[in-house]
This record gives structure tokens, C-alpha cells and sequence, in this order.
């Protein structure tokens, strides 16, 4: 059973986009595995660039790197001061990573090169990173709370914590889905949070299918996808009824998933392991 608390969920609209990658239709075929090179590594997050080329943070080698899905080769990666966490685009050519505790840099993309662009220092330690409307979502650790800040710096809203101090305990990953809402994986509390994008608290979901939740990545307003670390499994969760499902289990490849991504032109799904030498992907068919 999925427990849900908060405002009544909206009904969602129906358009031929969604019908195209209604999870609840179609299956998650597995693709050859990308090889990471250098064997073994510590993987933080992942973001798609393009259809072809994917961002990875790897903290073993306190680096951001892109790579050549097709290829499985490393075409440029940029040295960070700090082991680089988590990661979000803020547009097709720009990244967000947040880098130790307070420090978020930003990488720039161009040509299949990345270079490093400006930084922010925020309030607290940071422990997930989404972007919205030009702006970026942060989720700090040490305070459970949110808090959205522009790209210079200034903070525009703030969760609101009067009575809601124990909401978070450990909010460590984060996304935010077309329509806006922005979606938080909390490993402490083992729950979903859904929050607009001025942080108002939404609804808030769990489920006995859900165990040290991790990764969470949005397909559709509706469909969000969510690495169950604690019982190798990768659930749906469809706020509009209330149901999170399996959809890829141990059987399928899923081994200890921590962090994923999406790519809506390819309908591809890549999963990684914390600790791992291949990336997974699933198609949807």
C-alpha cells in the first residue's frame, strides 16, 4: 500500500506526449552496459547532455567527465577543488554540482568540451540539487530544509519549517518534473516528497516497496522513477493515484541502484551503482 499525505493530487492532463511514454504500458528492455573507463569508480550523479552524451560525476576521481554513450569513452572531464556530489543542468550547456559542503560550481558545455564557469556559496551542507524555472533547488543535510536560490546567489524562497522541522531527515536526491513540481528522495525518513517550485509542501509518499530510496529522476509530471537502493529495484511512482510499482528488479540487472537519469529522445533510462565500472540501460519499448 502506498500511504500519501498532503493536498488531493490534481488529475492529470492528457496529452499524446505522456500516452508515448506511459510507463504503465510499456517495459524497460535492457541495452548493452556502458563501460566506465578506468575500471571501478564512485559514481555521485547523472545527467543527460544530449541523446548521445552523458555527464557523470565521479567523486574517486573528483572530477565531472562527459561521455560518449555510444562510444563508452571519456570526450572531456574538468578537475574539481572538492569530490563533486550531486549534479543537475540548469540548461542544455550548463551544470550545477555542489562540491564539498556550501559550494556549488558550475560547469559549462560547448562543443564536447566542459569547462569550469562561476561558483555560489550557500547556507548549508548540501546534499541534493535540482534546477526550475532559472533557478536552482537545494537540499541542505545538516538542517533538513530547502531552499531555492537564483543563479547569483540570492535565496527567492525558503521551505517553510515552522512545525515541519522533522519533515526531512536525510533529503539527498532531487528532480524536478515538466510541469514544475520538484520531487525529494528522503533516505531518513524512507519517503517521496512533492513540493511546487515556492517549496509548499505537497504530498509525501511511502510505500513497503520502498527502501533507502536514492536517485529520482522525472518521465512525466506523473511518472517519476526511483532507485530503491535497500531491495535492488527500480519503482515508479505515480502521484495522481497514489501507486509506486516495481518496474525493474534484481532479476532485470538492478543491483544497488543510487543515482539515474532520463533521456526523453531516446526514452532510455541509465542507472548507476555507487560503487560501479558500467553504467545500465533500459529502453522503453
Amino acid at each position: 500500500m502506498l500511504i500519501c499525505t498532503g493536498l488531493p493530487p490534481p488529475t492529470p492532463a492528457s496529452t499524446s506526449s505522456a500516452a508515448s511514454t506511459d510507463l504503465t504500458q510499456a517495459r524497460l528492455k535492457r541495452q548493452p552496459d556502458i563501460q566506465l573507463p578506468g575500471g571501478k569508480c564512485y559514481i555521485q550523479d547523472l545527467a543527460v547532455v544530449s541523446p548521445d552524451l552523458l555527464l557523470v560525476s565521479n567523486r574517486s576521481k573528483q572530477c565531472v567527465q562527459l561521455l560518449d554513450c555510444m562510444k563508452g569513452e571519456v570526450v572531456s572531464e574538468v578537475q574539481l577543488q572538492e569530490q563533486p556530489y550531486s549534479m543537475c543542468l540548469t540548461d542544455r550547456n550548463t551544470a550545477a554540482v555542489n562540491l564539498g559542503d556550501r559550494t556549488i560550481q558550475m560547469i559549462k558545455v560547448k562543443d564536447k568540451t566542459l569547462t569550469k564557469g562561476g561558483e555560489l556559496t550557500v547556507s548549508g551542507v548540501i546534499r541534493g540539487l535540482t534546477s526550475s524555472r532559472n533557478s536552482l533547488v537545494v537540499s541542505y543535510g545538516s538542517q533538513p530544509w530547502l531552499e531555492v536560490i537564483s543563479m547569483d546567489g540570492k535565496v527567492l524562497h525558503q521551505f517553510n519549517k515552522s512545525g515541519k522541522s522533522q519533515h526531512f531527515k536525510y533529503p539527498s536526491f532531487m528532480c524536478t518534473a515538466p510541469g514544475g513540481s520538484v520531487f525529494i528522495s528522503d533516505y531518513g525518513t524512507i519517503t517521496i516528497t512533492k513540493v511546487d517550485a515556492q517549496l509548499n509542501l505537497l504530498q509525501t509518499f511511502t510505500s513497503p516497496l520502498l527502501q533507502q530510496p536514492c536517485g529520482i529522476t522525472a518521465v512525466t509530471e506523473d511518472q517519476i522513477l526511483v532507485c530503491s537502493q535497500g531491495n535492488n529495484s527500480l519503482l515508479l511512482l505515480q502521484p495522481s493515484t497514489n501507486t509506486m510499482s516495481t518496474l525493474l528488479g534484481k532479476d532485470d540487472g538492478i543491483e544497488d541502484p543510487f543515482s539515474l537519469t532520463y533521456c526523453p529522445d531516446q526514452k532510455k533510462v541509465y542507472i548507476a551503482s555507487y560503487e560501479t565500472d558500467t553504467i545500465k540501460v533500459y529502453m522503453m519499448s
